[in-house]
């Protein structure tokens, strides 16, 4: 049984093993996030995202890039933690670590097949779409979860220990 660290890879890594995937006849969908403290909502969604395709490579933004997107009192979890908590996951194939303000160089670099959001998000909005469309990619929205967010989770927790 693989370990949960070994299925965290930098770039070069996460390249190299996409374009095995690759000449295996494998399709590859992409997505990304902060999955600060894991609910219901992503792992319905990261299922989901792993049905569309053969594997399932996951940018995960950094504490630094949590914080700046999020604020200063984000991530509650930390990378590393959030990274082999993901890892975990049977349906995720790989986890890569990201500090860049959006994953457009992940999904340049690793070109995947199928890029996924979220249906918060239009497709003509999800970062990279054009990209990989223009290498005849597919770009998916998938159904969120209602109720279900990190941020409604933190303010509950915060109105019941205040």
């Amino acid at each position: 049984m693989k370990q949960t660290a070994d299925k965290i890879l930098n770039l070069d890594e996460a390249r190299n093993l996409v374009a095995r995937w690759r000449d295996e006849g494998e399709k590859v969908v992409f997505t990304n996030g902060c999955f600060d403290i894991v609910h219901l909502g992503h792992i319905d969604y990261l299922e989901k995202a792993r049905a569309l395709g053969d594997r399932l490579v996951l940018g995960l933004n950094t504490d630094a890039s949590v914080s700046r997107l999020k604020g200063p009192l984000r991530p509650v979890v930390n990378e590393t933690a959030r990274a082999r908590l993901i890892a975990a996951l049977s349906f995720v194939d790989t986890v890569i670590l990201f500090d860049e303000p959006t994953p457009l160089q992940l999904i340049e670099a690793l070109g995947p097949d199928i890029l996924v959001k979220g249906d918060d998000y239009s497709v003509e909005n999800i970062v990279g779409a054009d990209f990989v469309t223009a290498n005849g990619g597919e770009v998916k929205t998938i159904p969120l979860v209602k109720g279900y967010s990190t941020s409604s989770l933190i303010e509950k927790i915060r109105a019941a220990y205040t």
